[in-house]
This record gives C-alpha cells, structure tokens and sequence, in this order.
C-alpha cells in the first residue's frame, strides 16, 4: 500500500462534528471529482468518481447525513490498470439538486459553474482545514519519505489552483506553488517542515508520526553517512601527507644523510619512518618532550623544504 493511499485511508475515517465543516469537505470532493450530466429533460445529476472505495463510502455517507439522499455507487475495473477498481457515486436527480450544487459551490447564485472557492465554505478556520482534507482526499499524493519529500493537489483549473495556494497561504506554515504539467495544474509543497505541517492542518496525526518517525531515521542516515564521508576524506588526506613525508625523508636520507639534519627534525624524521600510520598528533605524543600537532606539522613543513631543495629540478 501506498504511502498516499495510507494518508487516505486515515483520513476517509475523519468525519467533522461541524455542518459547515461538513459542507466544506464534501464541496471540495464533488469540485474536484465530480463530473455533472444533463439529461434530455434538463434534470441535473451528479457523477463523483474516485480509485479509493473509503474515499466513495466517505461522500456516500456525507450526502446521506447532510442531504438525506442516497447515492448509488458503482464499481468497474480501471482498463489499463486491472487490479485498480473506479468506484462512480451517482447523485441523481432531485428537487433539491440546484440547491445543493450552489450550498457546494459547483454552481454560482446565478446557475452557471464556479470556477474558484465559494467564500462561505472557507470562512471559519476549523472549514478551512476541512476544505483543504477534501481536496487532498479528491486530487492529492504524497511521496513516501524515504525518498524526496513531495506532496501535490492537482487540478485543471488554473483560478482553482491559484485560490488553493491563497486558502494555504492563510495558514503561516505552508508557502505552497504551483508547477503546470500537460493540462493540469499541481499545488506543491517540497519542504518537510511543510509536508508535516499540511498532514497535521488537515488532521492526518498517525500518518504524520510515521512521516516524522521515517523523517528522523532518514536524517540521522544523512548525518552518519556525511561523517563516514567526512572521516574517510580525512584519512585519505592523512595518508597522501604521510606517504609524501615519508618520500621526502627517504629522499633526504639518501642526499645527505638524517645525520646531517638538526636533532628535532631528525628525530620526527626517524619516528615518521617508523610509524607511516600515525597521526601528527600520535607522532607529537611519541616525541620526548611532547610536542602538539601545530609543532610536528611545522618541523615536517621544515624536512619538506630541505627535501625541495634537494630534489633535481
């Protein structure tokens, strides 16, 4: 199971105890999934269409409770897809139709299609939340976290996206954007802090632990990953330094002899000899008395200069 169809699963068992949440979650559900008919009698009816079966038991029961109406649900076999199933809930014509398209916001006051967020749906905070949950449960995806963090609505109306990236904006933490792909338009949110702030809005809490949970195993990889890296970069430094230190006394050793050399440089000259693994540190605890790090590097930087000058143009 996907980590989108996990988010919906949780989600399509919220039902608010407010009305106008209610009307808010179902209005964006019908927007975003409803295709409406008109038969030759001009009676209205109303196809809302969904892949995930309690997504279609979710606006079964909402046009129940809120509408008193039954709807009939439908199931077939996606075609190219046939493990994946289409559920269609079938709102049919009613009296009360018109006014349950406009109380939704498909229809305007004047009968023609809404094109953006009826305002009344999205006044008070708690159906703002609501409002965002449907659309997520209609159009959205999100990415399991372990690899890139995305989560997108989609739509093929441009006002619509432009209105849902305002109805996000009134919530501080989200700085939603939108992105065009063929004829559709994705409201997007790629930051992790967001993601986790958008599951949290819209009352998905279980989903959003196990997001927060992968979240921190997966940084604390990246942090381990970035020390091993950073450990082996260091050691593969310290071995090309003592390699060329070593090549270097060698090359003294041969010219001149260490003899000639000063006693301190000859005598870290010698311990680097015996000890090729050791670091400057370890070779400065060896040296009697002992000397710091800063102080072995600088007598090496003295043999290195000796070794230059006796090395052949």
């Amino acid at each position: 199971m996907s980590f989108s169809t996990e988010t919906k699963n949780e989600l399509a068992r919220i039902f608010p105890e407010k009305h106008c949440c209610r009307i808010g979650e179902l209005a964006a559900l019908t927007r975003l999934d409803g295709t409406l008919h008109i038969d030759e009698n001009q009676h209205v009816s109303m196809v809302i269409t969904t892949e995930s079966s309690p997504v279609a038991r979710k606006i079964f029961r909402l046009f129940k409770e809120l509408y008193h109406i039954e709807p009939k649900i439908h199931v077939q076999r996606k075609k190219r897809f046939k493990k994946n199933f289409l559920y269609s809930v079938r709102v049919g014509t009613s009296p009360k139709m018109m006014r349950i398209l406009k109380e939704l916001g498909v229809l305007g006051d004047d009968g023609e299609i809404l094109p953006g967020i009826k305002k009344a749906l999205i006044k008070k905070k708690c159906c703002r939340r609501s409002y965002l949950r449907g659309i997520f449960l209609g159009s959205g995806s999100i990415n399991n976290p372990e690899g890139n963090y995305h989560l997108e609505l989609i739509t093929n109306n441009s006002l619509f996206a432009e209105e849902v990236v305002k109805l996000m904006d009134q919530f501080p933490e989200l700085q939603a954007k939108i992105s065009q792909r063929k004829k559709s338009y994705i409201v997007y949110l790629k930051e992790s802090e967001q993601i986790a702030a958008f599951l949290n809005i819209i009352g998905a809490h279980r989903t959003l632990l196990e997001f927060e949970n992968i979240r921190v195993i997966k940084d604390m990889r990246n942090k381990v990953n970035r020390l091993v890296n950073c450990d082996t970069a260091n050691l593969k430094k310290s071995v090309e330094a003592s390699l060329r230190q070593i090549k270097q006394i060698k090359l003294i050793e041969e010219k001149i002899g260490l003899n000639k050399l000063p006693p301190r440089l000859r005598e870290i000259a010698r311990l680097r000899l015996e000890n090729p693994d050791s670091s400057l540190k370890e070779l400065g605890e060896m040296l009697d008395p002992p000397v710091g790090k800063s102080g072995v590097n600088h007598r090496l930087r003295k043999i290195e200069a000796i070794a230059e000058k006796l090395s052949p143009s």
